[in-house]
């Protein structure tokens, strides 16, 4: 049974690197010559109707596939290790395959049925792999997350009815034509919609820690490339409207900016590691959001494949230490872990410094030229001061975690059994980050044809290391006066709780949603059904009409000569006058 449970990730492993590099390579050629195909393939043809599947290849749908596998085939190998003691192992990793090839099929789609299959495929699947580990927390979590993308779900069904005003569901035939159009308007506002559920921006956020319930493999494969980048490759596919519907764009880079301050303040007040580590996913979409709807989709795939390879790098060097930490999640727990096990902490600073913006890693490249953009584009002061506010948080926060997993002291149980031992993580942790090292600079050279030049001033140039090292130093700082703060302040404890709490959205997302439901509920059974409703009716029409006409025919049918005479006259009485009239 072991062999073959290894059997099948071995299978599925090499099949997926393979296909990796192969859709890479492909993407270099696309890219080269600059290449578009767009295949029909005729599934059903009768009765003069056609069922079509369609499918765009280019350079950024392969090389968006090829960085989807390649994450993905290290997930299995590390799920290997990981998942060891768990029996169903296979069925596990057919759950992944099945929510990795939802995800290819939404990538590869120009249509939007065919992109709902895909769509749905995800949020099926992630319900299931979120309550895989079966209990009522896991339960919750995946109800919240399912329910959430539902939204989502029915935005884009209403956007594909709206598409009926077109010769097809193929959007990308309309997109450039059909821009000024009121029909495309409507489709815009449910795709962004459905884009805003499925990247868990505001209001729709509480999903996305909630969702951590899954296994570490599988929070690893939707926080980097899968369930939470399908919204914005969705955007980005539609991102020739942003051009026409100001509107929109202001409404959704108020939204991402909103989203990117709010999880990396609340991300500084949380002790849970992974969910510390979801909260800078949140922080991420946020960043890839905005800048998407500034009007540069590039620039925004870009930072969404860079920001994949350290964030799954991220969860899987959580998911070691967690392991090794007895099933620990608790940052306050751990401490000097650098003697215990000196290459996962090495990976976790590594990815850490990555999404900080440390110059020459990968997520240098992509944040350092979104915030050179966002200098010398014409933005109003808010937006501005969110965009560098958030970059300190996650600084902040990055250095938080670093200063609770190196140089506290160590506070679980005094015998543990710390170490580097599992090679088959270490392996798939080492392929990762090699490429967090040099993916952005890859990157980089590929995506932009051009070399981009920013010219700024002397201070502005230094604002983006500026603001790094301010959110560096407050992060060492708030860790050591925030246990002093928090028990003296009043106004801190509520700070602390209203941040933990993710600005009180997962409490607005589930009880406030129900409760009202519930308590009109109750006063319907009250006042209906147990009220006046009750009295005419039901229990009480018994009692009223049907036991005392009862009383009336049981008198009747007392043999009492008096009233056998009295009904003798009255019919007597009805024939004479019958017969009279």
């Amino acid at each position: 049974m072991l062999n073959l449970k290894f059997s099948i990730c071995n299978l599925f492993f090499y099949l997926f690197i393979f296909f990796s590099f192969l859709f890479f390579s492909l993407s270099l050629l696309f890219l080269f010559y600059d290449l578009v195909y767009f295949i029909e393939w005729s599934i059903l043809s009768s009765c003069s109707i056609d069922v079509l599947m369609t499918f765009l290849f280019d350079w950024m749908s392969l090389i968006f596939m090829s960085f989807v596998m390649f994450i993905s085939s290290l997930v299995i190998f590390y799920s290997k290790e990981y998942m060891n003691s768990e029996k169903n192992l296979n069925r596990f990793i057919l759950l992944v395959v099945m929510f990795v090839m939802s995800m290819m099929f939404l990538i590869i789609s120009p249509n939007l049925i065919s992109i709902l299959l895909g769509w749905d495929g995800l949020g099926l699947v992630s319900y299931c792999l979120v309550i895989y580990f079966q209990n009522v927390k896991s339960y919750n979590a995946g109800m919240l997350t399912a329910l959430s993308n539902r939204i989502g779900d029915v935005a884009l069904l209403i956007a594909i009815a709206w598409m009926l005003n077109y010769g097809s569901w193929n959007f990308v035939f309309y997109l450039d034509f059909m821009k000024i159009d009121y029909e495309m308007s409507i489709i815009m506002l449910m795709v962004i919609l459905a884009a805003m559920t499925k990247s868990a921006q505001i209001p729709f956020s509480s999903w996305l820690p909630a969702a951590m319930a899954a296994p570490t493999p599988v929070s690893a494969l939707v926080h980097s490339s899968t369930l939470v980048t399908a919204g914005v490759y969705l955007l980005i596919r539609f991102n020739i409207l942003f051009m026409v519907e100001v509107k929109f764009f202001s409404f959704l880079l108020l939204i991402g900016g909103l989203t990117m301050f709010m999880a990396g303040f609340c991300a500084n007040f949380e002790f849970d590691l992974k969910k510390i580590i979801a909260l800078s996913t949140l922080s991420q979409l946020g960043l890839m959001m905005s800048i998407l709807s500034m009007g540069f989709p590039k620039l925004a795939f870009f930072h969404l494949l860079t920001h994949a390879l350290f964030k799954a790098l991220l969860f899987m060097c959580a998911g070691v230490i967690i392991h090794n930490m007895k099933n620990s999640q608790d940052i306050r727990d751990m401490g000097l872990l650098i003697y215990y096990m000196p290459l996962t902490v090495s990976c976790l600073n590594l990815a850490n410094l990555a999404l900080c913006g440390m110059p020459f890693l990968a997520g240098f490249y992509s944040k350092d030229l979104i915030l050179e953009i966002v200098m010398i584009s014409d933005m109003n002061l808010f937006s501005f001061f969110l965009y560098f506010i958030s970059t300190g948080l996650t600084v902040c926060y990055s250095f938080r975690l670093v200063y609770y997993s190196l140089m506290g002291d160590f506070n679980l149980m005094s015998l543990n059994l710390l170490n580097d031992s599992g090679f088959i993580m270490l392996k798939s942790m080492m392929g990762l980050m090699f490429m967090a090292v040099i993916g952005g600079s890859m990157l980089n050279w590929l995506i932009f044809s051009s070399f981009y030049c920013i010219c700024l001033p002397f201070y502005l140039k230094n604002l983006i290391l500026f603001v790094c090292f301010m959110g560096g130093f407050l992060g060492l700082l708030l860790n050591f006066y925030k246990f002093y703060f928090s028990n003296k302040s009043l106004s801190m404890m509520f700070l602390t709780n209203f941040s933990s709490f993710m600005w009180f959205m997962p409490l607005l997302s589930t009880v406030a949603i129900i409760n009202y439901p519930l308590k009109y509920g109750m006063n319907m059974v009250k006042y209906f059904d147990l009220g006046w409703l009750e009295y005419f009716g039901s229990q009480n029409l018994k009692i009223i009409f049907m036991k005392n006409y009862s009383i009336y025919l049981q008198t009747l049918q007392n043999n009492n000569l008096k009233i056998f005479m009295l009904i003798f006259l009255v019919w007597l009485l009805l024939i004479l006058l019958f017969l009279l009239f």
